[in-house]
């Protein structure tokens, strides 16, 4: 598989160090006016962590957005551009090999699940940031009903859910929470070594 780091790696000490020095360069950018890209991965992983999630949720919700740096979605631009690069399915399709589908699964529908809260909890929209509230545009406004049955019969459905709601909440300004380096042993016991190999 193809890693975005400057030179290969073949074990989960190295794969950790290169994701996180790539995270922390990559995710400096806005995320909205209030975070970073890499603030809000960090949010969203420490209220996973806080509410006694698993271990691959936590992973999840770390790693949810990594689409949108592996787009490289702002191209040296403050903000994103206005395209949906459909982060949430380039992100699922580089984790599944390296972290298993309990990762990905919930990452790869954690915008379906958006247009699906927008369809069935009638204030959920007014929650939403403002950057979210335009990025629903472009991926489809709210779930048809016909749409919103078949999300609920996937089986990542409920997980997506509450990586969503995570992620809706993981835009405070200043928040103090653990950095990356909270997260090392987590990530390399999670690794898939025979992904690194494949390289």
């Amino acid at each position: 598989m193809n890693l975005p780091f400057a030179e290969p790696v073949r074990d989960r000490d190295g794969f950790v160090a290169s994701l996180f020095a790539w995270l922390s360069q990559r995710g400096a950018t806005h995320y909205d006016p209030s975070v970073t890209q890499l603030e809000h991965a960090l949010q969203a992983a420490h209220l996973a962590e806080a509410e006694g999630a698993s271990e691959a949720e936590i992973i999840a919700a770390l790693l949810h957005d990594v689409g949108h740096l592996l787009a490289n979605e702002h191209r040296n631009r403050e903000r994103f551009l206005g395209h949906d690069f459909r982060h949430e399915r380039i992100g699922a399709d580089w984790l599944e090999p390296l972290f298993g589908p309990a990762v990905a699964g919930p990452i790869r529908h954690h915008v379906a699940a958006k247009r699906y809260l927008c369809a069935t909890d009638s204030g959920y929209w007014q929650g939403l940031s403002s950057a979210s509230q335009h990025s629903l545009e472009m991926q489809g406004g709210p779930m048809t009903s016909e749409e919103v049955i078949g999300f609920e019969t996937l089986p990542d459905a409920a997980a997506a859910v509450t990586l969503r709601r995570r992620d809706d909440r993981a835009k405070c300004a200043g928040l103090a929470i653990p950095s990356l380096r909270h997260y090392t042993d987590l990530l390399r016991d999670h690794l898939r070594i025979e992904a690194l190999a494949a390289q």
